[in-house]
């Protein structure tokens, strides 16, 4: 069990203070992410506490704030507030624009009354587009933008799925993180202060990687290639190839395994190991993994799952130290999770011990530096634990520049990122700062970074993760290439490196290597698994994550039982699938998330002359970071909510359910929304005068009856009828889409609503993608396109000094690769 030692010297952001006023689960992921970086987080709660506090996982979630308790609604408790205000630099609120009006706390009011203070606004659909005052529920989101759509391969009956992993949370979440800290940068030169908007439906889109040109293709190009569709039939058997490439299966003794051996050599690995090279030796599999019928598709799955159940877990444990090209992760749960071998050696599992709770077993910080936590962790506070000691804060100004008019520009212009790396988690991370005005800098190899040609239709499957970038394609296994990254790395802010294991080392653009060329250079690592430890040298894709994690087994309901027959497998396997490897919310875009808010945190604390060494994250690390609502582990702790059995929801307030043309999202699940919504039925059904449901406690005993009452009157009108009827009360209610979420994105209501917006390509011309995560008060924000294999690397040789005939005579010589 790992000790909670932070890092040597000072947290990156101990001279933030931090007062949070959020009430959902994106304004605690946002607060403690700050804490966990050393930001001084003041949590302010009701007299009876936090509803945060009815989360399982609320001892970690809370964990490093300071409590003070203000009824916001009275004059006194007010002013108290304003008080920490003045002092503040950052405000994290999560109320919707209309309750924040009836507060008093309107964004223009902030700003006017402390204007060097830095607001998060947290909402769940932006303060602009038509749904702005809708309730901010992520069920909601999730249902209206497509997610549970998506997600209905973990159900056998037909229509979306309940998703339980808050993706969109996680996402505005950490689109606030990065708001705020380019805020404060820019704050640095402006002496100003500004509001930041982030939104759960932006947020959410934000952990796509690259499904969505996947959808622009297929709407464009009709017939440029065969979607994907469905991933299995209705009865549970595989219709694309990628089911043999990450293989769920059981062992001989029950315990299932995500393998994800997904490039070719992998695969040639993985099918040595199966011992079934010779067997596509036959004619009846001409053209694997492409098979032209559904009974040979089915016929080399269960071989594959044949040979896995031939052996242990501890026999394949062999096989997998003796190969390094062969892996495979066993399904956890999120609290299983934090056992896993290589969470265990990095020290991403802590037990901190809370007085009245005892030890709470929890993740580590998202960002390990030297090997540590960023800041000591301390417990949550009790409530109102501080209210003694805050009220006389009173701290010195930061210093800052005598705020003026300052013109409007990009927070993060004049910063340079040079990335190296291949597939998502990583640069995706990189991709997000250019909307900010980062410079980032990629460099591929000659022919171009896989993902490029991961889809079939060319440059599709990396144009999301290249939008903003400026592509230098060079050699840098060669002496001349090594060479011209090395000129590079004199002229950048920070580096970012995406090796597993020592490649870095090897490649001679290690960590040591670049700041003795660069001393002021950041450099953050950002893996799979992490640089060393008993899963260092294994790749990681989104779906090995997930099954780690506890990613899958959550979104999947705690499916991975022991099989009791043939087709039990089938229908386990395909929901397994569907838990962990829906390519529109998965564990790369959760990763990438997070290091985007790493590379803001390390240019904040180079900003401060705060050196930070080793600096890094993993896929890992951030999963189970963002489970941590779920994956702690206390004395007497609640259980975690779990779907029901056929995925429709929690409770019969917060499910789905059938409308007269498809299905709603029922959001209600409150005590003190229960009579607002009742009044909203009465025209319908008399529940206020029904003694089954008089209070809380009856309707937790009858919830089966009151969903039952529920769905005969949902039949009754179309989806959009309840959505417009219920909402116009104030009432969590949406339609279900029926459609994926890249393409309700691209909707013409999506972009006049402001989360898409145009861009141009010189692949794809004027098309649209996702808005930039962040809406700032003051400064701009920009939406590039993608770019072509070495499309700068003229441009940007020429500016380290190299001329046209030199630049001429290393293309000539495989030197380098120029678009």
């Amino acid at each position: 069990m790992a000790a909670v030692t932070p890092a040597p010297g000072r947290p990156p952001l101990a001279d933030l203070l931090v007062v949070d006023m959020s009430t959902t689960l994106a304004g605690a992921y946002t607060s403690q992410f700050l804490a966990d970086c050393g930001a001084n987080v003041i949590l302010v709660e009701p007299p009876d506490g936090s509803s945060l506090r009815q989360l399982p996982g609320w001892p970690a979630l809370l964990r490093g704030r300071r409590s003070v308790t203000l009824d916001v609604h009275e004059p006194d408790d007010r002013q108290r507030l304003w008080q920490l205000l003045e002092n503040a630099d950052v405000l994290v609120t999560t109320a919707r624009p209309a309750d924040g009006s009836r507060l008093g706390l309107t964004p223009e009011l902030v700003t006017q009354r402390c204007p060097r203070l830095v607001h998060a606004s947290i909402t769940g659909w932006g303060s602009k587009g038509p749904w702005r005052n809708y309730k901010g529920w992520e069920a909601l989101v999730l249902a209206k933008i497509g997610i549970m759509h998506e997600k209905r391969g973990v159900t056998p009956r037909s229509g979306p799925a309940y998703v339980s992993a808050p993706y969109a949370s996680w996402g505005a979440a950490h689109a606030a993180v990065q708001g705020i800290l380019a805020a404060l940068i820019e704050r640095d030169s402006s002496g100003r202060g500004q509001v930041v908007e982030s939104n759960l439906v932006t947020g959410v889109g934000a952990n796509d990687t690259w499904n969505w040109f996947h959808e622009l293709v297929l709407d464009r190009y009709p017939g440029a290639f065969e979607p994907a569709g469905a991933v299995y039939d209705e009865q549970s058997r595989p219709l694309i190839p990628l089911v043999y490439s990450v293989l769920a299966a059981p062992t001989k003794d029950g315990r299932w395994l995500q393998f994800a051996q997904v490039s070719p050599r992998l695969m040639h690995a993985w099918l040595t190991e199966l011992d079934l090279l010779t067997e596509l030796a036959n004619p009846k599999w001409e053209g694997f993994p492409t098979l032209p019928t559904q009974e040979l598709r089915t016929e080399f799955w269960d071989l594959m799952i044949e040979r896995v159940r031939a052996r242990t877990l501890a026999e394949w444990q062999q096989a997998f130290d003796a190969n390094e090209n062969l892996s495979a992760e066993i399904f956890r749960t999120p609290s299983e999770s934090l056992n896993h071998p290589q969470t265990l050696h990095q020290g991403r599992a802590v037990t901190v011990d809370d007085p009245e709770l005892g030890p709470v077993h929890q993740p580590s910080t998202l960002i390990h530096s030297d090997g540590q936590p960023l800041a000591a962790l301390r417990p949550a506070p009790g409530v109102g634990q501080h209210n003694a000691s805050v009220w006389g804060l009173r701290r010195e100004p930061p210093n800052l520049p005598a705020a003026g008019e300052v013109a409007a520009g990009l927070p993060l212009h004049g910063t340079t990122i040079l990335e190296f790396g291949s597939m998502f988690a990583g640069p995706y991370g990189a991709t997000l700062l250019t909307d900010l005005g980062a410079r980032v800098i990629k460099v591929e190899p000659l022919d171009g970074d896989n993902i490029r040609n991961m889809l079939p239709f060319p440059e599709a499957g990396g144009a999301k993760v290249l939008q903003g970038k400026e592509s230098c394609a060079v050699d840098f296994t060669k002496p001349e290439g090594l060479s011209l990254i090395y000129e590079l790395v004199k002229r950048c802010d920070i580096v970012v490196q995406c090796f597993r294991g020592q490649a870095a080392e090897r490649a001679k653009i290690d960590e040591a290597t670049l700041k003795a060329i660069n001393p002021d250079l950041v450099v953050l690592s950002t893996s799979g698994y992490g640089l060393d430890g008993p899963f260092g040298h294994r790749p990681a894709y989104a779906p090995s994550i997930a099954a780690a994690s506890g990613l899958a087994v959550l979104d999947s309901g705690d499916a991975m039982h022991p099989p009791t027959d043939l087709d039990d497998l089938h229908r386990t396997a395909a929901t397994l699938f569907s838990g962990g490897t829906i390519s529109a919310v998965q564990a790369d875009g959760i990763a990438a998330l997070g290091v985007a808010s790493a590379l803001l945190v390390c240019l904040y604390a180079k900003r401060r002359g705060i050196d930070m060494h080793h600096t890094e994250t993993t896929m890992l690390g951030t999963v189970q970071n963002a489970l941590i609502w779920s994956n702690v582990s206390y004395r007497d702790q609640p259980p975690v909510p779990t779907a029901d059995a056929e995925f429709l929801g929690l409770t019969a307030l917060y499910r789905l359910y059938r409308a007269a043309d498809g299905w709603v999202f029922l959001a209600a699940p409150l005590a003190r929304e229960w009579e607002p919504f009742a009044k909203a039925m009465q025209a319908y059904v008399d529940l206020l005068g029904d003694e089954r449901f008089v209070d809380t406690a009856s309707r937790a005993r009858n919830d089966d009856v009151l969903a039952r009452v529920l769905e005969q009157v949902f039949l009754t009108k179309t989806k959009l009828e309840w959505e417009y009827e219920l909402t116009a009360q104030d009432v969590g209610c949406v339609e279900v889409a029926d459609r994926n979420s890249g393409i309700v994105l691209q909707s013409d209501t999506c972009r006049d609503a402001g989360y898409s917006v145009e861009a141009d390509s010189p692949i794809f011309d004027k098309h649209l993608r996702l808005a930039p995560l962040y809406r700032f008060s003051r400064s701009l924000t920009k939406a590039s396109g993608g770019c072509t294999v070495g499309q700068h690397t003229t441009a940007i040789l020429s500016e380290i000094g190299i001329d046209d005939n030199q630049i001429a005579d290393l293309r000539s010589r495989g030197i380098i690769a120029c678009g």
